[in-house]
């Protein structure tokens, strides 16, 4: 076994090495911000925490695939994406990720939204692993004048860059898993699949009403504003936030209990009705089969190529 290959830099070098990358990395998240920010609704601020997830009628093959297939399909390619060990092989994982992409006919500004929301946990490990990855025989560290504690190893950044690759084509596919049919249709598919139906139904409201109670805190914020509230470091701010609070989680139950009852009104006794008929052709087996087929494909390539 080598033993480990020390390379002195100057620590300006170091510097660019460590500085620039994540310095990109931040100014194109928020290039992508602001330019989701200017393709948005005037005067309707985008909630970043709760992205739409009605599907448009685009009419792809994706669209027209069963919802309990694609739901298995997609969890179990991913699982096995997540099992990658090469760079080169989360690359090519990536890069079906953006077919399938393509042939979804996904938004590209929900799938911007998805990668941003990702982009600090996936920095952390980008910045962090260099750093402290041991290092171990046959690995390049570089080091600035002797000081081997802050050394930069090749291979943590490797895996570093690995760990982001295959995050980033796993998440590619969650637009595609949840854009290509209506919400309540991909729930009614889980609870086909053994997922309980109250889980399914406390999903669908939570989703509805996240909406609702999103738009009941700006108008009252905007009221307080009104009246002359400004955020500052007091205690009557701190006060006042907690009656906001306090305010928004009361009119929230209220309108809670409100909804239950118009359900039972409607004749709701613990169950749904169906929003569409599921049928299994061999057609959707059959995607399924090519697409399974090609996780296996990619882990082989991975082990052993």
């Amino acid at each position: 076994m080598a033993d480990v290959i020390h390379i002195q830099m100057p620590f300006w070098q170091l510097s660019l090495m460590v500085v620039v990358p994540p310095s990109i990395l931040v100014a194109l998240v928020v290039w992508l911000r602001q330019l989701i920010l200017a393709r948005s609704m005037p005067g309707e601020e985008p909630d970043w925490s709760v992205p739409p997830l009605e599907a448009a009628e685009r009419g792809s093959l994706l669209h027209r695939w069963d919802v309990r297939c694609k739901i298995v399909t997609i969890l179990a390619y991913s699982f096995m994406v997540a099992a990658l060990q090469h760079i080169g092989s989360a690359l090519v994982a990536i890069a079906i990720s953006c077919l399938v992409l393509v042939v979804s006919r996904a938004s590209l500004s929900r799938v911007t939204m998805r990668l941003l929301a990702i982009a600090g946990f996936v920095s952390m490990f980008i910045v962090v692993m260099p750093f402290t990855v041991p290092a171990r025989d046959g690995d390049t560290v570089f080091v600035i004048n002797q000081m081997t504690w802050l050394g930069v190893n090749l291979r943590g950044l490797l895996l570093a860059a690995t760990i982001a690759a295959k995050a980033v084509a796993i998440t590619l596919l969650m637009e595609p898993l949840l854009s290509t049919a209506p919400l309540p249709v991909t729930l009614q598919g889980l609870s086909r699949l053994g997922a309980p139906e109250i889980i399914g139904q406390m999903v669908l409201l939570s989703y509805r009403y996240l909406h609702v109670f999103r738009h009941e805190a700006r108008r009252m914020s905007a009221g307080m504003q009104v009246r002359g509230f400004r955020k500052r470091t007091d205690i009557a701010t701190l006060r006042a936030v907690a009656n906001f609070l306090g305010m928004l989680f009361v009119r929230s139950f209220e309108r809670t209990e409100r909804v239950f009852d118009a359900m039972r009104a409607r004749g709701y006794k613990g169950k749904m009705p169906e929003q569409l008929e599921l049928k299994l052709h061999g057609a959707d087996l059959l995607a399924a089969g090519l697409w399974m087929t090609a996780g296996i494909v990619l882990i082989l390539f991975d082990r052993l190529g």
